[in-house]
């Protein structure tokens, strides 16, 4: 045993509370390092040899250095006193927070009531701390929509210079092509054939850009996209359709033009609203900078949030959108330059106008200390999109890899916050998938269908589904194509009818997720979803040339294949089949 490799942290993503009543535990060894690791445990204040229990635990994720064993508990009192017990051969070790000792569980020190000292300990668990995200994000299926570049449904809101709308249109970072909010009620029909139960909008609050991320009024539409009334009729029209609707909230700043800014660089230090901003000197300069802002970018100045009055206005924001135009949730733009206390009294203010609204932060990294329960209730899983497109679609790693990389996110965060994580392949900040692909659409559909096919909420942005291109920013903005000339029908049809599999199983949204084969330079994967229902084993190979596959150590089964034909059988608890390049089985047990 490399009892140096072993690591637990009470209260955290290696304990806490999934629901009121369980507990998840988990505890790292060195990878293939025991023969056996359990919990032993009870109740702190009764942790007596009869009243202890033991409980074995399964690894539930592995890398190339480590497996993570997880077990779920119920104790019954809601307290929860703990240790560990690593076995391997005729050696076995415990270990509590005094530290590790050999054959037998140690105490230390004076404990309370009748207990020993030195366990690891749950304290209680209070209903009130649990993470509870909203229920129906385990179900959705995202589509992300750039307002002024999806349909324009009255062209007498157009801007001065609008461009034509076609096809072959090329966007830049400051033109316009008329994009608005009656264009999307005209298409809901399409997203709702497609299969989208939520609509996540790119800011559409009035500002001076095409990209809106520089708000001018954030209690307003944006003109060029119709007024309040007509995101009203949106949300409204959309709910009746099954669809709901995320807006984008963009508090870490705001735009040049907006009004208390304006008063700053008009007034200066005299301004009532200097304190609304980070103003390392006046007078406020462009050049150089002396005050905050999104990156290094003058027209976004960064806001005080820890001030009272900046507080109370975005608030006001964020309980006006949710409580009279109804939308379901609010995707944070730059969630992690704001401060914590921020995040808090949001959530709170949110989830008092409607607790089933998603919270769901743009972070990048990892995450944890914005998904105790009190922030947001998930982020935008960039680390799993970027592995999922590295090994499908770059082809840059390998199987293994792309195993350790999924494993770590599961590990990264209690499962109730992977369950409702945002998955994306590209976006309005990113070249699109189709065109990180190289035009390979079988690599293409192969991202997708594990995107689909995965725990999380996924996201397609507007237009992947017909086959639509482009690179980094402006490139990925164009007009949707809407010709169907020029829309690749096929693809359509791919999307639907995978969407449309995660919608009819729920193994597929909320059951259990296991790599079964996921092997050093190897070229392709085999990952099993089930729950009480269903039982699904879904193969992929990523190579470019043909591959047999033997997925080992298989419970009896018959599946049929739901991706393709054919039907397979475990033998001798091996399922074999092979796969053609760039090609994939999803196999649903008869």
């Amino acid at each position: 045993m490399l009892l140096e490799a072993i690591y637990h942290q009470p209260k955290s993503q290696y304990a806490y509370a999934y629901d009121e009543e369980t507990l998840h535990i988990r505890v790292r060894t060195k990878r293939n390092d025991m023969d056996r690791v359990s919990v032993v445990w009870g109740d702190k204040y009764d942790f007596v040899p009869d009243k202890i229990t033991t409980t074995e635990m399964e690894v539930f994720a592995k890398d190339s250095l480590f497996d993570y064993y997880q077990v779920a508990i119920k104790p019954p009192f809601r307290r929860f006193a703990y240790a560990f017990k690593f076995e391997k051969g005729d050696r076995t070790v415990f270990w509590n927070e005094v530290g590790f000792t050999e054959d037998s569980l140690s105490s230390s020190g004076v404990g309370m009531l009748w207990s020993p000292s030195g366990m690891f300990e749950f304290p209680f668990l209070n209903a009130i701390d649990v993470h509870t995200p909203p229920e129906w994000v385990k179900n959705a299926v995202f589509y992300q929509i750039f307002p002024e570049r999806f349909a324009n449904g009255d062209p007498s809101l157009n801007p001065e210079n609008t461009q034509a709308w076609t096809h072959e249109s090329v966007p830049t970072r400051d033109n316009f092509f008329g994009g608005d909010l009656q264009g999307v009620i005209d298409n809901l029909d399409y997203l709702q054939e497609l299969g989208i139960t939520c609509i996540y909008f790119t800011p559409f609050f009035e500002a001076f850009s095409n990209h809106k991320y520089d708000t001018i009024d954030y209690l307003k539409v944006d003109p060029q996209f119709g007024d309040n009334k007509t995101a009203k009729k949106l949300v409204d029209e959309a709910h009746k359709k099954g669809i709901r609707v995320m807006l984008d909230a963009v508090f870490n700043h705001s735009g040049y033009y907006f009004p208390p800014f304006q008063d700053v660089l008009i007034n200066g230090e005299k301004s009532r609203f200097k304190d609304w901003f980070h103003i390392k000197e006046f007078p406020v300069s462009t050049d150089p900078l002396n005050y905050d802002t999104f990156g290094f970018v003058p027209e976004m100045p960064k806001l005080n949030t820890e001030n009272r009055e900046v507080r109370a206005y975005l608030l006001k924001v964020a309980r006006y959108w949710v409580e009279e135009i109804g939308v379901d949730g609010w995707r944070l733009d730059v969630a992690n330059e704001v401060d914590h206390r921020f995040w808090r009294d949001f959530r709170d203010t949110v989830k008092a106008a409607n607790p089933d609204a998603y919270i769901l932060g743009e972070i990048w990294h990892n995450s944890m200390a914005w998904l105790q329960g009190d922030q947001f209730d998930a982020v935008m899983n960039y680390p799993v999109t970027n592995s999922i497109l590295d090994f499908f679609v770059k082809d840059e790693i390998d199987a293994e890899s792309f195993m350790g990389r999924l494993d770590a996110m599961q590990i990264a965060y209690p499962k109730q916050a992977n369950e409702v994580a945002f998955n994306l392949l590209d976006s309005h900040d990113t070249p699109r998938l189709l065109h990180i692909a190289e035009g390979n659409k079988d690599r293409m559909k192969l991202a997708a269908l594990f995107q689909l096919t995965y725990m999380g909420a996924p996201c397609i942005y507007y237009g992947d589904e017909i086959g639509m291109t482009g690179g980094g920013d402006p490139g990925c903005r164009k007009p949707m194509i809407w010709e169907e000339e020029y829309q690749d029908r096929q693809l359509f049809e791919f999307y639907k009818n995978i969407i449309q599999l995660r919608k009819d199983h729920p193994a597929l949204k909320d059951g259990t997720f296991k790599f079964l084969s996921a092997e050093k330079d190897n070229k392709y994967i085999a990952f099993e979803r089930t729950d009480e229902n269903d039982r699904f084993i879904i193969v992929m190979n990523s190579g470019d040339t043909k591959q047999k596959v033997e997925i080992s150590d298989m419970e009896p089964g018959k599946f049929r294949n739901l991706y393709g034909t054919g039907s397979y059988e475990v033998e001798n608890r091996v399922l074999s089949l092979e796969l053609e390049p760039l090609s994939a089985a999803v196999l649903k047990e008869k």
